[in-house]
């Protein structure tokens, strides 16, 4: 397998640039008004380099935009395509909590730590980065992978590194969302050092779910398929933050998977 360059996406000084931003920068929008902001996909950020293509819904490595710098806590949302026999040679993060969820193929990590797994669509796996890691994600199927790489401000600064993965029964998550990772230890959850939610549904067309939620907490949603949110149109791959709202229902007008990320 010949490992490609991996541009800026491990490079520190990109890792800088994003965990340096602070808080009044990342969140637009009024903090106590009610909003659904859709950022749909083709507004996305975009760096095709063949072996991946990525699309970014907040500011990363050549990509920038200061009205999208971050949604609360939540600093990355990469939609990553992977193609067959490539993948992120070994890069280093520190003090960051990051989730991937793979949509399609798989995705296989190994790390500084010693650790080396193999996780497959829709099931999660999550690193928390502490006082430093290196790790390498590489797709070692026949298949292009895809996946959502999400990248969460720590609140354990300095935390001992560590990385997990899990399977989740894919019919516990139809019509209804199932918590995949948050910062309980004692949820059953894969467990993260933030005080986030990470969640996953599937929804057939024509029915909808809902899930209650705290005014004052960032909820940041990207379906599959067009949905609408509290009666707001969204297309597939689109963003769609939240804020303000004590209830969020989805209505699914295409069969969706869904992925949401509740976060301060």
């Amino acid at each position: 397998m010949s490992v490609p360059t991996i541009a800026n996406f491990g490079h520190p000084d990109t890792f800088a640039m994003v965990t340096l931003m602070t808080l009044d920068a990342v969140s637009e929008g009024p903090k106590s008004a009610a909003m659904i902001d859709i950022r749909p996909f083709k507004s996305l950020g975009q760096a095709d380099h063949g072996w991946l293509d990525a699309r970014h819904h907040f500011s990363f490595a050549d990509y920038h935009d200061p009205k999208r710098m971050g949604w609360g806590r939540i600093r990355v949302w990469n939609d990553d395509r992977i193609a067959a026999k490539s993948g992120f040679p070994p890069h280093p993060h520190r003090d960051m909590e990051i989730v991937t969820y793979v949509r399609t193929g798989a995705i296989t990590h190994q790390d500084s730590m010693g650790n080396k797994g193999r996780t497959g669509a829709g099931d999660v796996q999550v690193m928390s980065a502490g006082t430093g890691v290196t790790h390498a994600e590489y797709n070692l199927e026949d298949e292009q992978t895809t996946l959502f790489q999400i990248w969460i401000e720590t609140d354990r600064p300095s935390a001992k590194p560590s990385w997990g993965a899990k399977p989740f029964p894919k019919d516990s998550r139809a019509g209804q969302f199932q918590l995949l990772a948050s910062g309980d230890p004692a949820d059953g959850a894969l467990t993260i050092n933030a005080d986030a939610k990470v969640l996953g549904a599937t929804v057939k067309a024509g029915e909808s779910i809902a899930i209650d939620a705290q005014p004052d907490r960032h909820l940041y949603l990207v379906p599959s398929g067009r949905v609408r949110v509290n009666g707001i149109e969204a297309g597939p791959r689109d963003g769609i933050a939240i804020i303000g709202e004590s209830k969020v229902e989805i209505e699914a007008e295409d069969e969706s998977e869904l992925v949401l990320v509740d976060a301060r």
